[in-house]
C-alpha cells in the first residue's frame, strides 16, 4: 500500500523514526562507496558484482553501529509520552541526531585517508596509540586532505537538509489515553527488541554479538574486510579491548634461540611423512574436559568416567595425557588449533589484530591439493565460526542452514550431535580426496539437554555436564560406526580434542593447571599407530605443526606451537589465566604477571598446587621466565607487525 505524502502516516512518529534511520543507512552506504572509490588502487580485481555483495553485507555492520550510536535518538522517539510531539522536544531530538551522526560521518571519512597508512579500519586502540600526542597537530589533516573535509561538510549538510524534510505531525496520534499508553509500551518493547538485535547482529539465542572478525565471512581476501566494515562499528567493538604493547625483552638472535615462531619442519620427527596423502578429520568436542575420560584418569581409584566409546577408541590410538587448551572459551580454540595462534589477554578473533593475514592448516594443505570443509551444527554465523573459517582458507562451511532439517534442532544451540555427525559422515563421501574435514560438536553445552528418547540412558553423574557428555560420546560411536563403512575411512587420520575445559567435579581439576586440561588423541585406522604418552606437555597450538609434519609438509609457516613428536623441540603449554601468563613445561607451572613471576609449582608432585615455590628453584624458574617472555614478545610483536604468515 502506498502512503500518500499528505497522509497522517507520514507524520507518525514511528514512520518518522524509520525514515530518519534509513537516512543514516544511506549516508553510511555513501561513505562506504567513497571509501572504495577513493582507495580503488588498494583493492585490485574488484568487479561490480562482488563490490555490490560487499556493500550489501556491510548493512549488517551498519545496523549494529547505527543502533549503538542512535540508541538515545531511538529512545527519544519511542518513549510513550505525548510531549515527544512538542516542537521543543523535537528540536532537542534533532540536535542529538545531528551530533551522533556527524561523528559517524567524520569517522568513516577519516578512514578514507587513514586506511592507506594502517591498511585496516580504525579501532579504539588509536586513542591509546595517540593519547600522549598534542591533538592540535592533527588539525593539519583538515587542510592536507581538504577534499575529504569538503565531502564531510557536504554529507552533514545533506543529512540536516533531509532530516528537516522528515517532520512529526503533532496531530497524527489522536488516541485516547487507555489505548495510547498501552499501545506505546508494546511498540516500545518491539522496537527495543529489534534495536538490541541490530546491535548484536542477530536474534538467535546462540548468536554472539558480531565483531570485526565476522566481516571475513563475506570476503575473498582479508583486506576486503575493511569495505564491509564501518569505522564507528570498529571503534565500538574494540572499546575495552587492550592493544598489545611491543616487547623487547631480547635481541632478535637470542629471541629466536629461546622460541622461534617460524617453523621449517624436517625429518627429525619419528612420524615425519608417515601419513602423507591421508585425509584428516579433526573432531573438536564442546566442553570436553580431561576429567570426563576414564582412560585418562586411571590413577584415580575406581574412576570410570563418562565416555565409554572414547575409552575404547583410546586403546587403538596415540594418546597424550598431558594436553592443554590455550584458552577457556569456544572462540579461543579455532585460531589455536587451525592457525597455531594462542589466546592471550584478548581472544585473537576479538582483538584489534583479528584482520591480520594468517596461515592455517587449511591454507597450507590447500597447496598440497587438500579440499577443506568445516562442520558446525549451530545456526550459520554462530560465534563467528564461519567468518574465521573463511579467513583461515577453508573451502566450505556446513552449518544448520545446509543441514536443512529443523526437526533435529535442540531448541537452543543447534542440531543435536548424533544426527549432525551422521550427516557429516555421509557428506564427507562427496569430498574429493585428500580432504581436511573438521567438526565442532555442541550438545555437551549448557543447558546440557539431551533428546527425549535418551532420557535415563546415560549416567547423570555428579553435575549436569555428565549426561550430555555421555550423549555426545554415543553420538561419536555412531559416527565412527557409519564412517568405518566408507571407502575414505582407512585412509584418514583422525584427531580428537576439545575446545576448552570446564569446571568439573573432581578436586584434582579445580586448579590453575586442571582448568586447561583436555583430551588429545590421534587415531589412524589400519595402522599400528598407538601409544600412551604421559610425560610430554602438548597444547592446541601444537596440532597444526604436528599434523603438517605427519603429512610430510616441509614448507615454512608461522606457528606458536611445536611438533609433538619432534624430540629436538621444546614441549610446553601456554595459556592466560586470571590476568597471568601461564606456562607449563615438564613438571612445572609458572605464572607471570606484571613483569614478575607470582607462582611456581611442581604440578606433578603437587597436583593440588598448594605449595608456591617462587624463588625456591632459581635456575628452573629463570629458564621458564625466559621462555614465557620470549613467547609474549613473539606474540605481541608479530600481531602488531602483522607477521602471522609468510
Amino acid at each position: 500500500m502506498r502512503i500518500k505524502k499528505n497522509s497522517p502516516l507520514w507524520g507518525n512518529i514511528y514512520v518518522v523514526l524509520t525514515l530518519r534511520l534509513l537516512l543514516v543507512f544511506a549516508i553510511y552506504t555513501i561513505s562506504r562507496l567513497l571509501f572504495y572509490l577513493l582507495n580503488q588502487s588498494l583493492f585490485p580485481d574488484m568487479d561490480a558484482g562482488y563490490l555490490l555483495k560487499l556493500m550489501y553485507h556491510g548493512l549488517l555492520f551498519d545496523a549494529s553501529a547505527i543502533a549503538y550510536t542512535n540508541s538515545l535518538v531511538i529512545l527519544m522517539h519511542i518513549i510513550p509520552f505525548r510531549f515527544r510531539y512538542n516542537s521543543g522536544y523535537q528540536k532537542a531530538t534533532s540536535i542529538v541526531f545531528y551530533i551522533v551522526n556527524t561523528i559517524g560521518i567524520v569517522l568513516n571519512l577519516i578512514d578514507v585517508v587513514y586506511y592507506r597508512f594502517t591498511m585496516k579500519r580504525t579501532t579504539w586502540g588509536v586513542f591509546q596509540e595517540f593519547e600522549n600526542e598534542n591533538p592540535i597537530g592533527f588539525f593539519g589533516f583538515i587542510f592536507d586532505y581538504w577534499y575529504i573535509t569538503l565531502i564531510a561538510i557536504a554529507l552533514v549538510l545533506f543529512m540536516v537538509w533531509m532530516y528537516k524534510k522528515i517532520k512529526v505531525d503533532q496531530s497524527s496520534m489522536r488516541l485516547r489515553n487507555y489505548i495510547y499508553y498501552p499501545l506505546g509500551l508494546v511498540v516500545m518493547a518491539i522496537i527495543g527488541y529489534y534495536t538490541v538485535g541490530a546491535m548484536r547482529g542477530g536474534y538467535t539465542p546462540g548468536t554472539r554479538p558480531i565483531t570485526l572478525s565476522n566481516a571475513a565471512e563475506y570476503v575473498r581476501k582479508p583486506e576486503h574486510r575493511s569495505i564491509v566494515l564501518n569505522t564507528p562499528f570498529s571503534i565500538i567493538r574494540t572499546i575495552g579491548k587492550t592493544r598489545l604493547a611491543r616487547k623487547e625483552y631480547f635481541g632478535k638472535e637470542e629471541l629466536n634461540e629461546i622460541f622461534y615462531a617460524k617453523q621449517q619442519l624436517n625429518d627429525s620427527s619419528t612420524l615425519f611423512n608417515q601419513f602423507e596423502g591421508r585425509n584428516v578429520v579433526l573432531i573438536i568436542w564442546e566442553s570436553f574436559h580431561k576429567e570426563w575420560v576414564g582412560f585418562l584418569n586411571r590413577d584415580i581409584e575406581d574412576y570410570k568416567g563418562y565416555t565409554p566409546f572414547i575409552d575404547s577408541l583410546a586403546s587403538h590410538s596415540y594418546v597424550f595425557t598431558r594436553a592443554y587448551a590455550n584458552g577457556r572459551k569456544s572462540i579461543d580454540v579455532l585460531p589455536s588449533i587451525f592457525a597455531s595462534i594462542p589466546s592471550s589477554e584478548t581472544p585473537f578473533v576479538l582483538s584489534h589484530y583479528s584482520g591480520n593475514k594468517i596461515n592455517s592448516l587449511a591454507s597450507i594443505l590447500k597447496d598440497k591439493g587438500y579440499n577443506s570443509t568445516f562442520y558446525h551444527g549451530a545456526p550459520n554465523g554462530s560465534m563467528g565460526f564461519s567468518a574465521f573459517m573463511q579467513q583461515a582458507g577453508f573451502d566450505s562451511y556446513v552449518g544448520m542452514t545446509e543441514y536443512g532439517n529443523k526437526k533435529d534442532f535442540d531448541g537452543h544451540w543447534g542440531i543435536w550431535d548424533e544426527p549432525f555427525l551422521k550427516y557429516m559422515a555421509r557428506q564427507i563421501n562427496h569430498l574429493p580426496e585428500p580432504f581436511l574435514a573438521s567438526v565442532f560438536t555442541l550438545s555437551s553445552h549448557h543447558p546440557f539437554k539431551i533428546p527425549s528418547e535418551y532420557e535415563g540412558v546415560f549416567p547423570k553423574g555428579h553435575i549436569p555436564n555428565h549426561e550430555g557428555v555421555g550423549y555426545t560420546d554415543n553420538a561419536l560411536r555412531n559416527f565412527f560406526a557409519t564412517a568405518s563403512q566408507e571407502e575414505w575411512f582407512d585412509n584418514t587420520l583422525f584427531v580428537i580434542t576439545a575446545d576448552h575445559a570446564v569446571d568439573g567435579f573432581l578436586p584434582e581439576y579445580k586448579t590453575a593447571e586442571g582448568a586447561f586440561t583436555i583430551p588429545l588423541m590421534f587415531y589412524a585406522p589400519g595402522s599400528n599407530f598407538t601409544g600412551f604418552n604421559d610425560s610430554t606437555v602438548v597444547q592446541q597450538t601444537d596440532i597444526m605443526p604436528t599434523v603438517l609434519s605427519m603429512l610430510g609438509v616441509k614448507e615454512p609457516y608461522i606457528s606458536f606451537g611445536n611438533n609433538m613428536f619432534d624430540p629436538n623441540t621444546p614441549h610446553f603449554a601456554y595459556n592466560f589465566y586470571n590476568g597471568a601468563h601461564q606456562l607449563i613445561e615438564g613438571e612445572w607451572l609458572l605464572q607471570y604477571m606484571n613483569e614478575e613471576t607470582i607462582g611456581f609449582y611442581n604440578v606433578v608432585e603437587d597436583r593440588f598446587m598448594k605449595s608456591n615455590l617462587v624463588d625456591k628453584h632459581p635456575a628452573l624458574q629463570a629458564a621458564m621466565e625466559r621462555r614465557v617472555k620470549a613467547l609474549i614478545q613473539q606474540y605481541n610483536n608479530r600481531l602488531i607487525d602483522n607477521e602471522l604468515a609468510f
